[in-house]
């Protein structure tokens, strides 16, 4: 049997372990713990007043829970209804492009303040892990369109931004 013995100095001991400490609390902060420390501007969209802040803050009154929500499947890059309604999104900062195929949540909310509308209006939100990849509102009523989330400054008929069709079914 071989027995090796060694002087170990506490001070030197203490020191290793201060350091691996530090070190741990530095990869926890980098990994795991900083999304916690450091609040985000957005509302929790994994919640339902997360989306009905996400539609205030757009200017819309909104009924305080959905009509209707339910998983939908984006359909495939290349028709001529996903490609209206897809510059629609664009034109707001989102591209569904990269989730043709894929199914997402849709949460449909009653507006309860579009301008000069006798018909309901309804928002919709397409949700992706927790994330806005587009949306609508729509007026339902005979002249009515779908346009983008930003409130209305004029009639609604007059939005060139606004697109006859969802392929999302977001009329109601």
């Amino acid at each position: 049997m071989f027995v090796m013995t060694a002087k170990v100095n506490k001070k030197k001991i203490i020191m290793a372990l201060a350091g691996v400490a530090v070190l741990i609390v530095m990869l926890i902060m980098v990994f795991g713990g900083g999304e916690e420390a450091t609040p985000t501007a957005a509302p929790a969209l994994s919640t339902n007043d997360g989306r009905v802040a996400f539609l205030t803050s757009f200017g819309w009154e909104v009924a305080s829970s959905p009509t209707q929500s339910g998983q939908v499947k984006i359909p495939e890059a290349g028709s001529e209804v996903f490609d209206r309604y897809n510059a629609l999104q664009k034109s707001q900062g989102y591209d569904l492009s990269q989730y043709a195929g894929q199914t997402v949540m849709r949460y449909v909310y009653k507006v309860k303040n579009f301008p000069g509308a006798t018909d309901p209006v309804y928002a919709t939100l397409l949700i992706h892990k927790d994330q806005v990849i587009g949306g609508d509102v729509t007026n339902t009523g005979a002249k009515g369109v779908i346009r983008g989330f930003k409130m209305p400054q004029s009639t609604p008929q007059t939005n060139p931004e606004a697109t006859p069709t969802s392929p999302t079914g977001a009329s109601q």
